[in-house]
């Protein structure tokens, strides 16, 4: 017999295989308590902002007292779930000292470790040493600011301490970065890593100059440059010359690479053409040679470099059609979200695909990601209104009605009215009309009651004819009439055409005393018309000599 050995996480996987996203529910993280779930795009936006805000405390009271989170309860063990130790247990001064202090990214502890450890004689191996100017040039010689800190305040002065970002002067980034300098200038045979580190430091630093004579010394040093070093070097060169030209000539570094025997790779392809960017003309007529050159040395596109792409040359969205992507450069990541999460996160989108695709891509998208992913805006949800009508579609309408209560736009206006207006326009079979009516009555009490108790609309001579008109179509006389009361209750004016189309429906039931009563409500507002609606009861009415 054979044991079967499985994870313990199998039956848990097992499970989860069985059962798909169901797109018309709410998220998962809200089963428990459905009145905390979001129902518009601004209770969204707090809800994530309040989630966020709480990780944010939760990982600072973890990070910030880790000896009060030691018990793992996990089973599993699951590393990024428990505290980072940040507290050094090695104290005495020697070089593992270093190597903890690196790995643990204290930046500051590192430096005062190592000039204790020069001070005392004791050698640093040159691996070592360049692990500590990685770390170096990459914080820019400070501890790296702890995630998710609260904004601390100076003392003395009691103002917060902003944090300094890319933004900053480079002439404040290369004061702090003077530690790599000191330290690489202590080194009696720096190797290609120790010029890779200073040279990337400088390059993020803004001491994009100063990045190309390191550069120099490298060479004069019979040394080669590794790939990291180009793509760095790549990304500076159009901070260093003014004219296209010349930046391009700088940019092409790749000759250079090709000499040292550095075979590119994807991030170089991504610096090449993110400075190109920078080169105008040039940089248009360079991108796709550049494109062709890569996939020549077998470097597919990522999705960053299409990025890169489309900011020079707008014929390329016929290249990327149709292709999918897994991120592979650090762009990718923003790239990738523009293309997931653009619906979710800009209505324009959703917009552009009302504007340019049919009801059923429009619809695929919006049953999928409605409203468990995306919560749209009134402005979106009027887009989808003239999609429907488009594309005759208009027996949705009661369908959506029901989604924009649920997304918070019942009480827009603007929005109603367009939605009774389309309703009331034509004539639908009666199937449809009854839908129409039932929707038409559901948005009334919108009117009277609004939402939780308070009136958010005022009725409209125009919201009332279109209601009195839906009604009517669906054959609910007594319903059209008693919103046909509402007009003089909210001081509004009913049109003449309205009232010739009641009659018309009062015909068919052969009602006289309502016929009588719609020349009242007429002669009531003193409407024009209303000789003309006599004129019509008689002729088209049995009348007695006293409703003569």
């Amino acid at each position: 017999m054979f044991t079967v050995i499985r994870s313990k996480e199998a039956v848990l996987q097992a499970l989860a295989s069985t059962v798909n996203r169901d797109p018309t529910a709410s998220d998962y993280r809200f089963q428990d308590d459905p009145y905390l779930t979001p129902k518009t795009s601004s209770e969204f936006k707090l809800f994530s902002l309040s989630q966020e805000s709480g990780r944010n405390a939760a990982k600072y009271f973890i990070s910030t007292y880790p000896k009060y989170f030691q018990k793992d309860y996990a089973q599993p063990h699951i590393p990024c779930l428990m505290p980072e130790t940040l507290e050094a247990q090695i104290e005495e001064v020697s070089e593992a000292a270093l190597i903890e202090r690196i790995q643990m990214r204290k930046v500051k502890a590192a430096v005062d470790l190592y000039d204790q450890l020069q001070q005392a004689g004791t050698p640093v191996s040159l691996d070592v040493t360049n692990q500590l100017l990685d770390l170096i040039c990459f914080y820019g010689d400070c501890d790296p600011a702890q995630e998710n800190v609260p904004e601390q305040r100076n003392e003395e002065t009691d103002e917060p301490q902003t944090k300094k970002g890319r933004a900053s002067k480079a002439s404040d980034k290369l004061k702090a970065n003077n530690n790599a300098e000191r330290i690489f200038a202590l080194l009696s045979e720096p190797n290609t890593h120790s010029y890779s580190a200073l040279i990337r430091g400088m390059v993020k630093y803004g001491a994009y100059s100063k990045a190309f004579s390191t550069y120099t010394d490298l060479l004069n040093n019979q040394l080669k440059a590794d790939v990291s070093t180009f793509n760095a070097l790549i990304t500076a060169a159009p901070e260093v010359k003014e004219k296209y030209n010349e930046k391009w000539e700088l940019i092409d570094l790749l000759k250079q690479m090709a000499e040292q025997k550095v075979k590119p790779n994807l991030l170089t392809l991504n610096a090449v053409l993110k400075a190109l960017r920078r080169c105008g003309t040039v940089g248009k007529s360079q991108a796709f040679p550049v494109i062709s050159e890569m996939r020549a040395l077998s470097i597919d596109p990522s999705l960053a470099s299409y990025n890169h792409l489309l900011n020079i040359l707008q014929e390329v969205m016929n290249e990327v059609s149709g292709k999918s992507f897994t991120p592979q450069d650090p762009d990718d990541g923003i790239c990738l979200l523009l293309q997931r999460g653009l619906l979710t996160n800009n209505a324009r989108f959703f917009s552009l695909l009302c504007m340019m695709e049919n009801i059923d891509v429009v619809l695929k998208w919006y049953r999928d990601l409605v409203p468990s992913v995306y919560y749209p805006s009134s402005n979106v949800m009027r887009d989808l209104l003239q999609v429907l009508d488009t594309d005759n579609r208009l027996d949705l309408i009661p369908q959506i009605w029901k989604d924009l209560k649920q997304l918070g736009h019942g009480n827009r206006q603007t929005l109603v009215e367009e939605l009774l207006t389309l309703m009331a326009r034509e004539k639908q079979n009666q199937e449809v009309q009854e839908t129409f009516a039932e929707c038409a009555l559901d948005i009334k009490k919108m009117y009277d009651t609004g939402d939780r108790g308070k009136v958010m609309m005022s009725w409209t001579a125009g919201s009332l004819s279109d209601l009195v008109s839906v009604l009517l179509a669906a054959q609910r006389r007594q319903d059209a009439w008693e919103i046909l009361k509402l007009f003089k209750t909210h001081n509004r004016v009913p049109s003449e055409e309205l009232l010739d189309k009641f009659l018309t429906c009062i015909k068919e039931s052969g009602d006289v005393n309502q016929a009588l009563e719609l020349v009242q409500i007429s002669a009531g507002f003193c409407l024009p018309g209303t000789p003309k609606l006599i004129q019509r009861v008689q002729q088209e009415f049995l009348l007695s000599e006293q409703q003569k």
